[in-house]
């Protein structure tokens, strides 16, 4: 049995209906048609069988990469000279002590309590995936470019690549190794670099992208960066009501210890010491926008506070801005911008892989079983998002049914999901029966999907067909 097609066997189920190597082999596989589509019998799957084609295909990782790299191209017209950079976590249940790989670290999933691994992923601006890596879960996010960096000229040579990636990863080490590729780089800037642009914050001359949008280009006297100011009205809204929830809360703390004090029931200052600063610690957003002080006066120890206007003026003129820093030169503010916004790509990927595909949690114990269960789940993601973009080529711009435009991958699966194979048995007058395979017949709602992705279903399954899956990954 070639391990190619248990290799498609565990990529489908990841799309279809995500679930364990004994849930394949006892509930999902028994009710469907892949016996006949791939052509491994019934009683040929068993968990057993499903394990090691795990660890089968793990070694051949990279060959897997640039196989779909190149499919894409072919299918899709996909170009890879922009790409996209992100990281996630995905726990494990159970000890994993022999995984070396799990660890505790910033769990982007809510659960400290439990060990992880960190997952980085490579997507181009359309969301194809063009390569993943896995780190320790302690790993921080800063400390992985020069590694993918170093793994992607290793499986595809040095080309002169552009880099998008959130403000978590840049550092100042990160870029330079860019740059000493011959790359180029558009990333996310730390709000504490906004304070140098203050000026620029203040002038009119913002350029309109968007309703809600404003973008401008301020370039450094002599350098080779060039830095981009966004401002978005819906954040700057956010922002200030995140910080005049917390201011309130602040102060409405510090009134109550200011009359606990004033009352005379709180004497002891190293204990009002102490309360103020628990005051403070719970209120971080908001706690360098005040002087708070205990003032010895006639009546005894008083608190008093005020707010700092320059920091609450700075503070106002940031709110809803971030900023862009780029070597890439002769583009302009709003193209630069719209290239960066491009990164939801790969927060979208992040999202089908926990959400539809089901990556999280983690259950295998090993290292090379759980790596394995992640390019499971690579193959998976290629296959949704295949179909996301098979979906939106077959859509029309002049078809009058909007409808259509809506059809995700998953609610196209389910609502192919109802058509069946079926068998027909006559019984003949010699005592033996004849048995003959066929479809149902699609609903018009299924059969207006089929007729826009160009699919004609036989009558009955044609037996040792080929399989998509027998190519060579030896």
């Amino acid at each position: 049995m070639p391990w190619s097609r248990v290799a498609a066997l565990l990529a489908i189920n990841r799309l279809c209906a995500p679930g364990s190597e004994l849930a394949i082999e006892q509930r999902w596989y028994p009710s469907t048609a892949l016996d006949d589509l791939l052509g491994i019998a019934d009683g040929k799957i068993n968990d057993t069988r499903l394990y090691r084609c795990l660890d089968q295909i793990l070694p051949h990782k990279t060959k897997l990469e640039r196989h779909l790299k190149q499919r894409y191209g072919e299918l899709f017209d996909a170009e890879f000279d922009i790409l996209l950079y992100d990281l996630t976590s995905t726990y494990v249940e159970g000890a994993a002590e022999n995984n070396p790989m799990m660890r505790r670290g910033y769990s982007r999933d809510h659960r400290p309590d439990c060990e992880q691994m960190v997952i980085a992923l490579i997507v181009n601006q359309d969301g194809f995936p063009f390569s993943y890596e896995t780190f320790d879960g302690n790993r921080a996010d800063v400390s992985t470019m020069e590694a993918v960096l170093r793994m992607v000229e290793r499986k595809y040579g040095q080309a002169r690549r552009i880099w998008v990636m959130d403000r978590g990863i840049v550092s100042e080490e990160n870029l330079a190794a860019i740059r000493r590729r011959g790359g180029q780089y558009l990333v996310g800037t730390p709000r504490s670099q906004m304070k140098r642009f203050e000026t620029e914050l203040l002038k009119d001359d913002w350029t309109q992208v968007r309703a809600e949008v404003e973008v401008k280009q301020v370039s450094i006297p002599g350098g080779e960066e060039t830095y981009v100011l966004c401002r978005t009205a819906g954040r700057k809204e956010k922002e200030k009501a995140i910080r005049d929830r917390f201011a309130q809360r602040m102060e409405g703390a510090l009134t109550r210890l200011a009359k606990t004090i004033a009352s005379g029931r709180l004497k002891d200052r190293y204990k009002m010491e102490r309360r103020l600063g628990r005051i403070q610690a719970r209120h971080p957003q908001v706690n360098d926008l005040y002087e708070v002080a205990l003032r010895d006066t006639k009546e005894g120890v008083r608190l008093s506070w005020e707010v700092k206007k320059n920091r609450q003026d700075w503070r106002e003129q940031r709110e809803g801005a971030y900023m862009l820093r780029t070597n890439i030169q002769a583009e302009k503010a709003e193209e630069l911008w719209s290239k960066y916004m491009q990164l939801t790509e790969a927060e979208a990927s992040f999202r089908a892989l926990k959400s539809e595909l089901s990556i999280r949690p983690l259950f295998h114990q090993l290292e090379h079983r759980v790596k394995a269960h992640v390019m499971v789940a690579f193959l998976g993601y290629a296959l949704w998002v295949t179909l996301k973009h098979w979906l939106a080529g077959s859509v029309q711009p002049t078809q009058p049914d909007n409808s259509d435009r809506h059809l995700t991958p998953m609610t196209t699966l389910a609502l192919l999901s109802t058509l069946q194979s079926a068998d027909i048995v006559l019984p003949t007058t010699d005592g033996h029966e004849i048995r003959l395979r066929r479809i149902t017949e699609p609903s018009p709602e299924q059969q207006h999907l089929l007729d826009r992705l160009g699919i004609s279903l036989p009558r009955h399954f044609q037996s040792n067909q080929k399989c998509s899956a027998d190519f060579r990954i030896a």
